[in-house]
């Protein structure tokens, strides 16, 4: 699964892309459009309940969870028409499961603000980017929704297709709701409708997907508190409406240091007051974004982060590490990682207190499950 990182032009996409994956293939500059085919990186996601069980078993290998990143070039008004190179780009969004939404939230009169003209410099709107933004992704909808609301009307008149009917009535509201200049994400589907549902992955709606705005601060706010920062509220107050979320970073600095070591790194945030990275806090809200958890495997070989859909069964979480734990599954021995914490790590303890639990076919796994699974074939 992969995240897109979308935006307008000189937004700080690719500069953020850049930090995200520790390279600097991505091109950076002050231009629209330097981003042409997009850039992907396969991103570690930061897990602390790894980096201790590797510490306590001295593990000789540590392999944590994956996601994957892609660099999307600006979108500006007018991409559904194929303004810029809006119809390949929303293409390469249609390709991702979720949006990573880069939002600039910092003044500076030497980076050009674009919006619609790529050569008129714009003031810094970061509400009226969104709005410019969805537009685009629900106009494209909108095209899609309307071709197969049509099809189907016909297909029900004809009366050759018995749910033709049904599925031209709610496409006609989805459609209406896109008009209203609503983006599909927000509209009211039935999650166990197993039809619609096939139908909404077979449409590949953009607006649909999930999205993370990433506020992109300057540096100066770095130093003088994000807090003072008088754009990121609008964004907080604008995702609080959407259900969505927001992370603020600077993507400037998390690229300067992206080469820095774990202590050198560390020593920086403390030194500006910073707790966490917010780098390493986008990556991991990217990851719950595509609702996705880990289930974590331990030992002196290997300490591992197995990457899992909420909800995911103990069998099918078996079967990630292979196909033959899934086929022989016979049960799942399993202790929460916040006991093992809870305990200092000791592990006969744990045993003792009765907190490592011998669960079976439908037990759903939960995110830090430290699991050794049994199986015979």
């Amino acid at each position: 699964m992969k995240l897109g990182i979308v935006g307008l032009p000189n937004v700080g996409k690719s500069t953020l892309f850049n930090a995200i994956t520790s390279t600097k293939n991505a091109e950076a500059e002050n231009y629209p459009f330097c981003t042409i085919e997009p850039n992907s990186g396969i991103v570690a996601v930061p897990d602390k309940r790894l980096d201790k069980l590797a510490e306590i078993w001295q593990t000789n290998k540590k392999t944590p969870a994956i996601v994957e990143f892609v660099d999307i070039a600006g979108l500006v008004k007018g991409a559904s028409q194929g303004a810029g190179l809006g119809n390949k780009f929303l293409g390469h969004i249609r390709e991702c499961d979720a949006i990573v939404h880069v939002v600039r939230c910092f003044d500076d009169d030497n980076i050009i603000h674009v919006v619609e003209d790529v050569t008129k410099a714009e003031a810094v709107d970061p509400i009226a980017d969104i709005e410019a933004i969805d537009y685009e992704l629900i106009l494209s909808d909108l095209e899609v929704v309307q071709n197969r609301a049509g099809r189907m009307a016909k297909a029900a008149k004809s009366g050759n297709n018995k749910g033709a009917a049904a599925e031209a009535a709610w496409l006609q509201q989805l459609a209406d709701h896109l008009s209203a200049g609503k983006p599909a994400r927000s509209f009211d589907f039935d999650p166990a409708d197993t039809e619609q549902q096939t139908v909404l992955h077979e449409m590949g709606l953009l607006s649909a997907k999930p999205v993370l705005y990433a506020c992109n601060v300057g540096e100066d706010d770095l130093m003088e508190g994000i807090e003072n920062n008088k754009y990121v509220p609008l964004v907080a107050a604008r995702a609080k409406e959407e259900g969505a979320r927001y992370i603020p970073i600077c993507a400037k600095t998390e690229e300067d240091i992206a080469d820095y070591s774990p202590e050198e790194k560390k020593a920086f945030l403390a030194e500006m007051g910073i707790e966490a990275s917010g780098l390493d806090n986008l990556i991991t809200a990217s990851y719950d974004l595509l609702g996705l958890i880990s289930f974590l495997t331990d030992g002196k070989k290997e300490c591992r982060a197995w990457t899992i859909r909420k909800g995911t069964k103990a069998p099918q979480a078996a079967g990630k590490i292979h196909s033959d734990f899934e086929r022989g599954f016979i049960r799942a021995s399993v202790i929460g990682y916040n006991d093992l914490e809870a305990n200092n790590f000791d592990y006969a303890a744990v045993k003792a207190k009765g907190l490592q639990r011998t669960e079976g076919k439908e037990y759903v796994v939960h995110d830090g499950d430290v699991i050794e699974f049994l199986f015979n074939v």
